[in-house]
């Protein structure tokens, strides 16, 4: 029997983030996740959202035995796909999701990936279907916590390609897509969960 990755992250902020998704979703549907990583965060959702289908994905299928012994006894979870959010095309092109999710994605790849990520997830969302994304953002309104602007920091340095984004130009990548910003949701650590909702028409 494999024994999956265990991401401490992942678990200290399931709980949090689940009781969110019970807010600002609808009581049933179908949801991808972007960048399942060791699948915890699925497995927890579909767990204890069990009228959603899931679907989790990674950019290459190198953690897939991670995610399917994660999500082993749950009947709501389809098999992990590669999906890399640069390819033009995702998963089956007719595909249509309710929800898309995707965490702490955003500062650990090149700015490039929002842009794509935003222009995807409009193509394969429902009308008036949502994108939520997870994760530390800088805003021009608010003065940056010392936690953030630190992992920025060696986030930069590390990969100059990455960083933490700023929300202003996501909300303009997202707009230029067909992605309104519907609801900010402060969570811990410093952390935003931002809904993105496509047009209804």
């Amino acid at each position: 029997m494999h024994s999956p990755r265990f991401s401490p992250a992942a678990d200290r902020n399931k709980q949090a983030i689940l009781d969110m998704l019970r807010t600002v979703l609808p009581p049933q549907g179908l949801a991808l996740e972007i960048a399942s990583g060791t699948g915890q965060h699925v497995a927890w959702f579909a767990q204890h959202l069990p009228q959603w289908t899931w679907q989790p994905s990674d950019a290459t299928a190198e953690g897939f035995a991670d995610i399917e012994a994660h999500m082993a006894d749950l009947n709501n979870v389809h098999k992990p796909q590669v999906l890399d959010v640069m390819q033009t095309r995702w998963l089956d092109a007719d595909s249509r999701f309710d929800a898309i999710y995707c965490a702490n994605m955003l500062h650990i790849s090149p700015w490039q990936t929002t842009t794509a990520l935003m222009q995807g997830s409009a193509a394969q969302l429902v009308p008036g279907g949502v994108l939520l994304t997870y994760g530390p953002y800088l805003e021009d309104a608010l003065v940056t916590a010392e936690g953030n602007s630190s992992f920025d920091a060696s986030l930069r340095a590390q990969n100059p390609a990455w960083g933490i984004r700023r929300l202003e130009d996501v909300i303009q990548v997202a707009a230029q897509s067909g992605l309104r910003l519907a609801q900010r949701h402060a969570m811990p650590a410093n952390n935003l969960l931002l809904v993105w909702q496509r047009a209804t028409h």
